[in-house]
């Protein structure tokens, strides 16, 4: 069974108190990195897979891109998405992206925000993506970094003054389930390693183009809890080119 939490009514009210939920790509922090790592979209046909509020869905149209497919498994999020980052050019379509099939070379563009560590299987839905994608097509797309996902409880270790000492990282080369807590609430994610996201995007015919650990923005950094944030890594942005 897909787990969706999202379509709980509590913890998609949480979500929507976000920043990036409320502010869009300039309330996520490695928006200033991922920007950079996103191909020219004019006349492009985009897909999204996992695509929440919508908001790249909507850059993707604004900067020319033909057509554009938005993708997730939560109704809530979809209709958050068609109220504020709707386009002629966008359709929106509620489905597990583990569960979607398309024509080969259906797509020039396929992106994914913060949705692969959802994943169970991460190999099978390269191999679909790979397939998806025209010649020189573009893949990019950001997870949870394998040093945030590994010892699964995903928070600090704190002294007996509840001052921040360590980040856990344990049993990283054990992928597979781990459960851990967002937005105060129990959910499944699924680690694997730097190696395993590298090695699957090399075996199924991808050329990387670049590979981020983006550190908070400068005008981030005054935020309650975004100096920590320097101290350990929690994203992994991928770009990479089917060859």
């Amino acid at each position: 069974m897909k787990e969706n939490r999202y379509d709980d009514e509590r913890f998609f009210a949480k979500y929507g108190e976000m920043a990036r939920s409320q502010k869009g790509l300039a309330g996520a922090g490695e928006w200033h990195e991922l920007q950079k790592m996103l191909p020219d979209f004019h006349e492009k046909r985009v897909l999204d897979l996992g695509c929440g509020y919508g908001w790249h869905c909507k850059y993707a149209a604004d900067h020319g891109a033909q057509f554009v497919l938005g993708t997730d498994i939560s109704h809530k999020m979809l209709e958050k998405a068609r109220e504020i980052n709707s386009a002629p050019s966008i359709e929106y379509r509620c489905a597990a992206m583990e569960d979607l099939a398309f024509a080969d070379g259906s797509f020039d563009v396929v992106l994914s925000s913060l949705a692969f560590h959802y994943i169970r299987d991460f190999e099978p839905l390269v191999e679909k993506i790979s397939a998806w994608l025209k010649k020189d097509g573009w893949f990019v797309f950001s997870v949870e970094h394998p040093v945030f996902t590994a010892y699964g409880t995903q928070d600090w270790y704190y002294d007996a003054d509840g001052k921040i000492m360590h980040f856990p990282v344990d049993n990283y080369y054990y992928e597979g389930e781990r459960e851990a807590v967002f937005l105060g609430e129990k959910v499944i994610k699924y680690h694997r390693t730097l190696t395993t996201y590298l090695n699957t995007l090399l075996s199924f015919g991808f050329e990387i183009q670049r590979v981020v650990e983006p550190q908070p923005p400068q005008e981030m950094m005054h935020l309650e809890g975004m100096k920590d944030e320097m101290r350990r890594p929690m994203m992994l942005l991928i770009s990479a080119r089917r060859k």
